[in-house]
């Protein structure tokens, strides 16, 4: 086999398998979800099939790689910095802690590692409807310090989402204001409208409101939201049963978009 090499790797959600030269160079992958082997030689196919071997499953496809769509090839065209898919869910807050983590002791937590752990669980939720034509992007920037906390692209459409710590908390939402336990009112309704409305304007699709409350022990609705959807963490699957908005090659150009930083720069 040449001294073939196969080395597992796991991006984007997607897991692969590289088959490399002694130099670590790449002559093929195995795609497990799309189950096929991109073959960039096909000299060496026979080599790099008994290299998988013990790795194939099932059917197998197995040729050169697929040609790039537009929206693949622009995002190629990123620079690493300019790129914000690899974002973590908290990005913004993570950065902020580790620059200022605060006093070792303290009275009360720390609030921004409760929005934290928030963010993190609706993102953790997001993430996970990767594989049904969905994207997520977390923590994108906005201009004036303000940001998005997810953004989420698929066939049922663009969404904004905010999450919203309520962890054992009765809540009430009387728009625009949300009461989260005995904390004060806050118009945070016109917030998530008005992250969407800044999305919809840099993106020029429609893009739908989302309040995410995360471990409420109670919610309660006295007047309903004006476009607002809000759900649980664990309602968000909800999301990816909706369908018939948008095809997947306007997924992916959306996505590509959203992920470039200056789309938001311009707002």
């Amino acid at each position: 086999m040449d001294g073939l090499r196969v080395v597992p790797s796991r991006r984007h959600g997607r897991e692969r398998l590289y088959v490399c030269l002694p130099d670590g160079g790449n002559v093929a992958w195995y795609d497990r979800e799309a189950a096929r082997v991109n073959l960039l030689s096909d000299d060496r196919r026979d080599d790099v099939l008994q290299a998988l071997a013990p790795f194939l499953t099932g059917q197998v496809a197995v040729g050169p790689p697929p040609v790039p769509t537009p929206a693949e090839l622009a995002r190629l065209t990123l620079h690493p910095d300019d790129d914000l898919a690899p974002n973590r869910p908290g990005e913004a807050l993570l950065v902020a802690l580790e620059r200022e983590p605060g006093p070792a002791h303290r009275l009360r937590p720390d609030p921004r590692r409760r929005a934290l752990a928030a963010e993190q669980a609706t993102g953790e939720a997001l993430d996970r409807l990767d594989g049904a034509g969905w994207h997520t992007l977390h923590s994108l920037p906005l201009p004036g310090g303000d940001r998005l906390h997810h953004l989420l692209i698929g066939p049922g459409g663009l969404f904004a989402l905010h999450a919203l710590p309520a962890r054992r908390q009765r809540v009430r939402i009387d728009d625009p204001l949300v009461t989260p336990g005995r904390r004060a009112p806050l118009p945070l309704l016109r917030r998530v409208r008005a992250d969407a409305d800044r999305a919809s304007y840099a993106l020029t699709a429609q893009v739908r409101p989302v309040l995410v409350l995360v471990e409420p022990a109670h919610v309660s609705v006295t007047a309903s939201p004006r476009s607002v959807r809000v759900l649980t963490d664990r309602e968000l699957p909800e999301l990816a049963r909706t369908g018939g908005m948008l095809k997947p090659a306007d997924v992916e150009a959306l996505h590509a978009m959203a992920r470039d930083r200056a789309t938001w720069a311009r707002l």
